[in-house]
């Protein structure tokens, strides 16, 4: 596939706005223009009233950068300003802060919105490149039709027939184009905008059949059997869902039948969805995923009629849970996603988070709200993952705009229930290239949750002695977690939020606490802690044991 830098593809990025800009393009985009939606689908989705606020006052914070934006809406500076990132223009031209306006309420919130979308049509009525970004169409159809009745409420006629106009004109837009500039995620908000557009189209049926053959071509190559999402993230898992559960609703709100394949795939991912959850609500940290709003994830979970509890093994989607008291253990057990969904897939092999209750103790380091360049290094990084880094090195190749180049040959996992416990064995060959080892992780939970126990081994990948190798294993605390290295030096003493105290213990060997950063949530990276157990391995590999253990004393 062609890099998107290469001349080729600048060369048809140059032929399409000479077509899709031109006169005759926009006559073509042309047709009846309804007078009102043929249905209103259910917008459950809540804003955010602090981040309507700063909207109001001209301070957009998209994608980690922070935006004043000066004078009239009515002007090009004011859509288009100096310095913005691609990601910021994306969360501007897609309209997702409506909500958080319409979360802030009020007159001033609802004429404001109006302003700016007579803003944006003043500037965005015809097609431009960056705000009729293919990806950018489906979700301004969708949050402009689910948003309407908050910005419509007193408005004028003038103002209805311009929205309608262009939302007929970008959903045509949409339905020509959508096939073959969208994959993954972005193609199912694609569908999703088309099946809202074809609530302003008159007759609309053939873009909602359209939408309808996309989604159950494209539905068997996202969702996995056990439930999860082929990109193998949490964020993503959300995402999506959510996609699907408006698609739901919009159906319904038109009285069209909803393809079983549509209903099937949500029946599935609830669990999977209940499967990444931590004890305080959020979501477990891996392969460019957040925490995320606990308030859209109960809100999500609201919406579904199924009921089904977490799964403790997700075989396809490469992941395990353990699960024993108020402990919860997520491990990483999977290869990395195929080419085509790995665009946000980091080398976190066999890493783990764990949490008591609400309390995060183990973790990830996270992602950057911008996904790429020395951002996307560092965090898609195994050493910024609670796992062995062998030599400094990544266990897979992440490459710097997204995507994985090497990959592990092996990734195997088996799960043990025992009597009073469950243990989980994976292993990955991701350092058998360059040092001839595998990477093999047991971890082992109590039935009570009180006490998780480790055992890392480095051993030959080809069976036969190796030379020595430094490494070191890596425990990522979460922010809220104080840590302190006790007189013995091979415990450290962790004290969670809830004040209990738990113990990480490696006995015979050294532990050291490192600087380290948390990038779960916010739009700025938190300082944290690590715990790093470094050593060397023999020409016959190393065993390393550890175990994590709730203190007697602790509350």
């Amino acid at each position: 596939m062609a890099s998107h830098h290469s001349p080729l593809v600048r060369l048809g990025n140059g032929v399409r706005a000479l077509a899709y800009g031109s006169p005759f393009y926009n006559l073509s985009l042309g047709g009846k223009t309804v007078k009102a939606l043929a249905a209103v689908p259910l917008d459950p989705w809540p804003g955010k009233a602090d981040r309507g606020k700063e909207i109001l006052s001209g301070n957009f914070i998209f994608a980690g950068q922070s935006c004043q934006v000066q004078g009239d809406p009515l002007t090009e500076k004011y859509w288009f300003p100096k310095g913005a990132t691609p990601g910021w223009h994306h969360e501007l031209h897609t309209f997702d802060w409506l909500r958080d306006l319409r979360a802030l309420g009020g007159d001033d919130a609802r004429r404001h919105a109006r302003t700016l979308i007579i803003g944006w049509l003043e500037w965005n009525a015809l097609w431009t490149e960056i705000s009729w970004r293919t990806d950018l169409l489906g979700p301004r159809i969708a949050n402009w039709v689910a948003t309407h009745d908050f910005f419509w409420a007193s408005a004028d006629e003038s103002f209805r027939y311009c929205v309608f106009d262009s939302l007929a004109r970008q959903t045509r837009h949409l339905a020509r184009v959508i096939a073959d500039r969208l994959s993954g995620p972005q193609l199912i908000v694609g569908i999703k905008g088309l099946v809202y557009g074809s609530l302003c189209l008159d007759p609309g049926e053939p873009v909602r059949a359209l939408a309808l053959r996309l989604l159950e071509d494209e539905l068997p190559r996202q969702i996995l059997p056990d439930g999860g999402h082929a990109e193998r993230s949490p964020t993503r898992q959300l995402i999506v869902l959510r996609h699907l559960i408006d698609i739901r609703a919009a159906l319904r709100a038109a009285r069209a039948k909803v393809p079983e394949l549509v209903q099937a795939a949500i029946d599935r991912m609830i669990p999977m969805l209940r499967f990444f959850r931590h004890g305080d609500g959020g979501l477990a940290v891996f392969n460019g995923g957040r925490e995320e709003d606990r308030t859209v994830i109960d809100t999500v979970l609201a919406q579904v009629e199924s009921r089904g509890r977490p799964l403790r093994s997700a075989p396809h989607t490469g992941y395990e849970r353990l699960a024993g008291g108020r402990a919860v253990v997520l491990i990483d057990v999977g290869a990395p996603p195929p080419p085509g969904s790995d665009p946000r897939a980091h080398a976190g092999l066999l890493s783990f988070e764990a949490s008591v209750g609400k309390d995060r103790i183990i973790v990830n380091c996270g992602c950057h709200p911008r996904l790429a360049g020395p951002w996307r290094e560092a965090f898609a990084a195994s050493a910024a993952h609670s796992t062995v880094i062998v030599g400094e090195t990544n266990a897979i190749e992440v490459l710097p705009d997204g995507g994985v180049g090497r990959r592990p040959g092996q990734v195997a996992n088996e799960r043990i229930e025992l009597d009073d416990a469950t243990m989980v064995v994976a292993s990955h060959n991701g350092y058998a290239r360059g040092f001839c080892l595998r990477h093999r992780r047991r971890l082992w939970l109590s039935q009570t949750g009180d006490d998780l126990r480790g055992e890392d081994i480095l051993e030959p990948a080809y069976g036969a002695r190796t030379e020595s190798r430094d490494f070191i294993i890596r425990f990522h605390l979460h922010p809220a977690v104080d840590a302190a290295v006790e007189e013995t030096g091979d415990t450290v003493r962790l004290t969670l939020p809830s004040g209990a105290t738990w113990h990480l213990r490696a006995p015979g060997k050294p532990l050291e606490l490192g600087e380290s950063v948390y990038f779960g949530t916010g739009d700025e990276p938190t300082r944290s802690v690590q715990v790093m157990l470094g050593g060397t391995t023999g020409a016959l590999g190393v065993t390393v044991k550890w175990a994590l253990q709730r203190s007697d004393d602790g509350a």
